[in-house]
């Protein structure tokens, strides 16, 4: 038993020595999201963290496992839709991105539940849901119309 502890403790050490990359790239003022300040403030308080360049980068994302599963998270929301780069994103895959956001909303995939958990401010309100929901689809139809 000891053997077997003593294995798991070692290997957890190890694990902390892979290095990850845990980066906020720059922002281009530009190209990041600056319409509506209210639905900014709830993108911020509920989806920055994996889906911009401004990520806060908790403690425990230092730590493995929970590192691999931050950093695999935060990345995965910016190629899905990075509100830093929002501006710059092609209108096509824009509109497929909205269209996934308004379908993950409303089944409540996104913020998703761990991330919830760990950020009790990510536990979005019904009225901010709806004001998200309302935003992303104006988003979608103001791209239709500039085709």
């Amino acid at each position: 038993m000891k053997k077997i502890i003593f294995t798991f403790v070692a290997l957890l050490l190890l694990l902390q020595l892979i290095p990850l990359e845990k980066t906020n790239p720059p922002i281009d003022p530009e190209n990041a999201l600056n319409r509506d300040p209210s639905v900014v403030k709830i993108l911020k308080k509920g989806c920055y963290d994996c889906h911009s360049n401004e990520t806060k980068w908790p403690i425990y994302a230092s730590i493995a496992p929970f590192s691999f599963f931050v950093t695999s998270h935060v990345n995965d929301g910016r190629r899905a839709i990075n509100f830093s780069n929002y501006n710059s994103i092609d209108k096509e895959i824009k509109e497929k991105r909205l269209k996934r956001a308004i379908v993950t909303t409303k089944s409540e995939r996104m913020a998703l539940p761990s991330y919830r958990f760990a950020h009790e401010n990510a536990n979005l309100s019904k009225e901010e849901k709806e004001l998200l929901l309302s935003w992303f689809e104006d988003e979608i139809e103001m791209i239709k119309e500039q085709r």
